[in-house]
């Protein structure tokens, strides 16, 4: 196995083998900046305090940060320990008065002695007539001059983490930082105007004006790219080994997709017949298929699973689609088995639920190959579970397991088959940025068409203050045989608590139209949750009331009111799902944003975007800019990389770039063994991407 470089060895010590760092402030600088050295490295300026600033003591205006060389003149301790410990100190123009709140006596006259010259940094006040500085934020010596009088860089803290030691930590840290062979390609260096990583990292840590804290100054850039390419190179290191992986060709005989095609009342669009091309060309190959399908809500991926399945089993091989909960499971069995009727393949679902002798009898039917298509949840790949021939792993909404998850979910489809292909679909439209960051390592297809006939759903926003108004509309509505889904509000991180918003509103809406009222949410037991759903698509409810359980994958077609109570409080991708819930059937629908008063300007951007456009690509690329890359796919589900140094909004060009320069060093190098080459490799180490170096062949 590769072993990281021993020139990296002294970055990755814990923060408390650094003189000064023991595990008190160890801990808190944890919390903050990580354990270990590299993380104090990482963590760079958020502000700078000038203290160029040295007048004499009757110039110093008050409000002002000044750095002062006084003579200490007498301690005036107070027999009062709620009243301050006073140190006077001048200068040839007037007096100060150093003051200190819950002070020890004999730790201020040794770094105070009467009668010696200090300098003492920190805010000017006034008190009654008297010059004042409250703490000091140094004392020093006058030979130490240099120690004080500068720019001084302040960092993010965390509560009990005062600057000082941090300061003095990442000075130590610093000090710890080898020279490193440059992978940078030279050429770009030189264009950009980048100074080499060492010097980068120290300039990033010593701003001298504010402009040197913006993401796009030289320093920061330069430490961004690394970073970036660092993420690029490993993603296409796994593309590298997906694509040399060999798999067994499955071309499919094109039968059963002939029957399921004459019988299907549609026809494909262009989109899904270019991304069925570009999928059954991957399956034909002689190596492994990793691809994303990116389809916005309604654009038709189901059918598209479904043959791709379908080529599988015209191949001999099983084929398996993994959903993230069972409602949604439930629901691609009903849809796949109504459009695969006429091929007459064998299909069956396995989720937590199936026990006994049904389960027993699923896993040998999957076993011996009888099934040819499953569908589940994470159950399908849990021990126990046996393929014969498992072809194709399809995983739909993948940004839900997270990408470590999904690496996992592939290996395992892998070994229980050797060469299984994967599939991984989502209807969350991802911004280009975040594609390459987070999907770097897979092919990408896109559905960008929606299918004939889909009606573009009528969006409005309603304050909230007109809230009866809306109920009474509904009235209207259900007596004209609409179907109508209520959103709850996001209260807060507690799903209780949106539980109980949503019970509330449940309640209230009985009240005024009876039991004909459903609630689902994320607390209730998955069979009884989808007993609700399934009355709301049968027609036994006129209005389901949920939290967000509702927003991927429910279909029932005659729904076609969306009423989202609080829209303001959703994130835009998370308003488009919800939206795409309805304008499934041929009805006219219609999706109503009920908004509180006054509204923030990122709410009202939002919600004008919502009116303005159903485009899921575009909306995905305004949510990034209005919220950041973090909130966009959820990073604690999406495995979207934790940038340190890079902000992909800001550096959008140099990610691109990056993407370029990592597929152009393997074209030129795919086992980095020339010079630039092995300076990638500790560059792989730094940012800590070993997994992707221990897929170059000679590790």
């Amino acid at each position: 196995m590769a072993q990281r470089p021993e020139i990296l060895f002294p970055l990755f010590k814990p923060v408390t083998t650094l003189s000064g760092v023991g595990p008190k402030i160890g801990a808190l600088m944890a919390k903050v900046t990580g354990e270990r050295i590299i993380d104090l490295c990482w963590h760079l300026p958020a502000g700078l305090i000038d203290r160029r600033f040295a007048p004499k003591v009757a110039e110093a205006p008050e409000g002002s940060i000044a750095t002062l060389t006084v003579h200490v003149d007498a301690h005036a301790p107070s027999p009062n320990r709620r009243l301050p410990y006073k140190v006077r100190c001048s200068d040839e123009t007037g007096f100060i008065t150093l003051t200190f709140f819950n002070a020890r006596a004999d730790y201020l006259k040794a770094q105070l002695p009467e009668g010696e010259t200090r300098i003492v940094s920190g805010r000017i006040e006034r008190y009654g007539a008297e010059r004042q500085m409250p703490h000091p934020d140094w004392i020093a010596k006058p030979e130490d001059a240099h120690e004080v009088i500068g720019v001084e860089p302040t960092y993010p803290l965390t509560a009990g983490l005062t600057s000082k030691p941090l300061l003095k930590a990442i000075h130590a840290a610093l000090r710890q930082v080898p020279d490193l062979p440059e992978w940078q390609d030279e050429a770009m260096r030189a264009h950009h105007n980048w100074p080499l990583w060492r010097e980068a990292l120290f300039a990033a840590h010593k701003p001298e004006e504010l402009v040197d804290l913006d993401p796009n100054a030289v320093a920061r850039q330069r430490l961004a790219y690394d970073e970036l390419l660092s993420n690029q190179l490993a993603l296409a290191l796994v593309r590298q080994r997906t694509h040399r992986t060999r798999g067994e060709p499955l071309e499919g005989t094109g039968v059963l997709r002939d029957a399921v095609t004459q019988e299907l009342p549609f026809s494909l669009t262009n989109a899904q017949e270019l991304a069925l091309g570009e999928i059954a060309a991957d399956l034909a190959s002689p190596h492994r298929m990793l691809r994303l399908l990116q389809g916005d809500v309604g654009s038709g991926k189901t059918v598209v699973a479904l043959m791709a399945m379908l080529i599988a089993v015209e191949s001999g091989r099983q084929a398996a689609l993994m959903a993230p909960t069972e409602l949604l499971a439930r629901q691609h069995l009903r849809v796949l088995e109504a459009l695969a009727a006429p091929s007459g393949v064998r299909i069956a679902l396995l989720t937590g639920r199936e026990k006994g002798k049904a389960r027993d009898q699923l896993l040998a039917d999957l076993a011996d190959g009888t099934t040819q298509i499953a569908i589940g949840t994470h159950a399908l790949f849990q021990e126990g579970v046996t393929f014969k021939n498992l072809g194709l792993a399809i995983i739909d909404e993948q940004h839900r397991f997270g990408v470590h998850q999904r690496l996992a979910l592939a290996s395992k489809a892998t070994a229980s088959s050797g060469d299984t292909n994967t599939l991984l679909m989502t209807a969350t439209p991802i911004p280009r940025t975040l594609a390459l960051t987070a999907y770097g390592d897979m092919d990408v297809s896109r559905l960008l068409e929606k299918p004939p006939g889909r009606q573009p759903v009528d969006t409005r926003t309603i304050p909230l203050a007109r809230l009866t108004e809306v109920i009474e509309s509904m009235r209207r509505a259900i007596e004209t045989g609409a179907r109508i889904y209520w959103v709850c509000p996001l209260v807060a991180e507690s799903e209780l608590i949106d539980v109980a918003a949503a019970e509330d509103r449940a309640a209230d809406l009985r009240r005024r139209f009876g039991d004909r009222v459903g609630l689902a949410h994320g607390q209730m037991k998955g069979a009884e949750r989808d007993d609700v759903m399934a009355q709301f698509a049968a027609g036994d409810l006129d209005i389901l009331v949920a939290t967000t359980v509702i927003e991927v994958g429910v279909d029932v077609p005659e729904a076609t009111v969306m009423v989202i109570e609080h829209a303001e409080r959703f994130g835009l991708a998370q308003l488009h799902q919800l939206r795409g819930r309805v304008g499934r059937g041929t009805g006219q629908s219609t999706c109503l944003l009920l908004y509180a008063q006054p509204l923030g300007e990122t709410a009202q951007a939002r919600l004008a975007i919502m009116r303005e456009t159903d485009d899921g690509f575009r909306i995905a690329e305004e949510d990034l800019r209005l919220r950041g890359a973090g909130e966009v796919l959820g990073t604690r589900q999406s495995g979207l990389p934790d940038f340190r140094l890079a902000d992909i909004e800001v550096h959008q060009d140099l990610l691109q770039a990056a993407s370029d320069d990592a597929q152009s060093i393997l074209e030129t190098d795919p086992e980095l063994k020339g010079p630039r080459g092995a300076a990638l490799r500790i560059l792989l180490y730094l940012f800590e991407r070993d997994a992707a170096v221990r897929y170059l062949r000679s590790g």
